[in-house]
């Protein structure tokens, strides 16, 4: 597949993220769709990592969007794993669909050791094909040791450790660009950081797009506060951004509190520090949507509108 000019539009440079503690990124190439370059991405918690999630408002969701908004249910908004490929959305699929997802969750809680409902997963390409899962589960052992040891594991694919900017570049599809946005806030005298990636370039319409994006703070945050502020954050920055008026399957975005240690999470927006990191969250989700609107397939104007009354 030949690359695509890379937009008019695009950022001159990737921002520097460092790595966070007790979270690993690991890629590999599966070959599904794209050639010599990675295309599975998998986010491990060293810890159980609090989660929450805005999805697609498609009538027709994708498998692994049914999946996640089980998963958040039944894990009481826990996290250990994120496995996300790009090359098949895994979209009307139906059942088939829905077995790929759970043959590819059981076996990341597998190679991690975890519940299934702490594993969440994203997929995003091709709509209506059925997704092999085999051609996913093959590299998640490999996978789950480099991630680990931060070397190739898997001469065939190359399954290696990851910097945030290698995640972005895996989990592309029509993108000319990675995206990716990181943020420094103190909470209570203390700082911490936000890193997200995100993809998405076609079918952006308002209510988010075919777009994915994670993004994992190491500021402790509660279950109940981190789903409010992400769905409201959501609302002024992935919810409110077009580029051709299609609304996609497969939107999800992410967000994961991995703190290192056990300090007291944020539970309300009372608390100390709280406001200052809902706004540090919100301008990062704006940056990442932002750059969703950027790269639209064929844009050469970014344009903001503000309606009242």
């Amino acid at each position: 597949m030949d690359a695509l000019p890379v937009s008019p539009l695009a950022p001159k440079a990737l921002p520097e993220a460092g790595p966070l503690a007790g979270v690993r990124l690991a890629v590999a190439e599966t070959g599904m769709k794209y050639a010599d370059r990675a295309d599975l991405l998998l986010i491990v918690f060293d810890r159980p990592a609090t989660a929450a999630g805005v999805f697609t408002k498609s009538l027709c969701p994708s498998a692994p969007v049914d999946w996640c908004r089980t998963a958040l249910v039944d894990g009481q908004g826990l996290a250990r794993a994120v496995l996300v490929n790009a090359g098949n959305a895994n979209a009307f699929t139906g059942a088939v669909g829905a077995t790929a997802v759970a043959e590819s969750v059981t076996a990341v809680s597998e190679a991690v050791g975890c519940a299934k409902t702490e594993v969440f997963a994203a997929s995003t390409g091709v709509i209506g094909e059925p997704l092999d899962a085999s051609l996913l589960t093959r590299h998640v052992p490999a996978l789950a040791r480099s991630e680990k040891d931060g070397h190739p594991v898997d001469d065939d694919r190359r399954a290696r450790s990851a910097s945030w900017a290698e995640a972005a570049v895996a989990i592309m599809t029509t993108d000319t660009y990675p995206k990716l946005a990181t943020r420094t806030v103190s909470v209570a005298g203390r700082d911490y950081q936000i890193t997200g990636i995100a993809k998405g370039s076609g079918m952006i319409a308002p209510d988010m797009a075919t777009m994915l994006s994670f993004i994992v703070t190491d500021c402790p945050v509660a279950p109940a506060l981190l789903q409010s502020m992400v769905s409201e954050s959501a609302d002024g920055t992935f919810n409110a951004i077009t580029v051709d008026s299609d609304t996609s399957t497969s939107d999800t975005v992410m967000v994961f509190s991995a703190p290192a240690d056990d300090a007291t999470p944020l539970a309300s927006l009372d608390d100390a520090g709280a406001a200052e990191f809902q706004a540090a969250l919100h301008e990062l989700m704006l940056d990442l949507a932002l750059l969703l609107v950027r790269d639209g397939e064929g844009a050469t104007k970014q344009i903001e509108i503000q309606v009242s009354g």
